[in-house]
């Protein structure tokens, strides 16, 4: 009996480099994934720090462990310079009382490594809110770019100087009384400095000496 309309058996067997090829893309993809949550943790552990860090300061339990100061105690024990810690510590209070809602761990869960804002972007807009100059929507679009877009901090301080400038137009008048001044001040100083190398090297002549000292106040009294 001859068989009718058989379907031919189809070898769903993958070869070796099929399934070699298979296994490599599912590497690079399991790869890729933890590089994003591995640069999520890099990018947002600075708030878990920033929150133990206000902590400690609030409850001065750096006193308790022997330390006179809290920039002691983050410098010693730590290695934090002092700089940094205090952005940190400036950063993460600014979170916690101006945008709360970004403390929620689903925060950066929820976004691309790349739109994770950089502490140094936040302390650039907390001075930002301070400023009195800024219209409501200058901050809103600084804000915009920080939380939303997460621009570099360079990035948000050129953006912020700008606004500024354009906030508070520069008179030219002023602006060159300013550098004239400055160039006065920078030249007692030098006046200053050469007169104690020359008192103390008998450099020149006592009348030198007095017509410099003579000079010297004529500048600052323009000062």
């Amino acid at each position: 009996m001859s068989k009718k309309n058989e379907s031919p058996v189809v070898d769903l067997a993958l070869s070796k480099k099929e399934f070699d090829s298979i296994k490599l893309e599912t590497v690079r993809d399991t790869i890729r994934e933890e590089a994003q949550d591995f640069a999520k943790t890099f990018k947002t552990s600075w708030l878990k720090l920033g929150r133990h860090l206000s902590a400690i300061h609030q409850d001065k339990m750096y006193q308790v462990w022997g330390f006179e100061k809290f920039e002691d105690y983050t410098e010693k024990e730590l290695g934090l310079p002092k700089g940094i810690c205090q952005k940190l510590f400036r950063a993460y209070l600014f979170i916690e009382q101006q945008e709360p809602q970004y403390l929620d761990e689903g925060f950066a869960r929820e976004r691309e490594p790349h739109r994770i804002p950089h502490y140094d972007g936040i302390d650039v807009l907390r001075l930002a809110k301070a400023k009195k100059e800024l219209l409501a929507e200058d901050y809103q679009k600084l804000r915009h770019d920080v939380f939303d877009r997460g621009i570099s901090p360079a990035e948000v301080r050129k953006d912020l100087t700008a606004l500024i400038r354009e906030r508070n137009p520069v008179d030219p008048e002023e602006e060159r009384e300013k550098r004239q001044q400055a160039v006065i001040k920078k030249f007692i100083t030098a006046l200053d400095s050469f007169k104690k190398d020359a008192r103390a090297h008998l450099l020149v002549t006592d009348d030198v000496l007095d017509e410099i000292e003579r000079l010297k106040k004529s500048l600052e009294s323009q000062v």
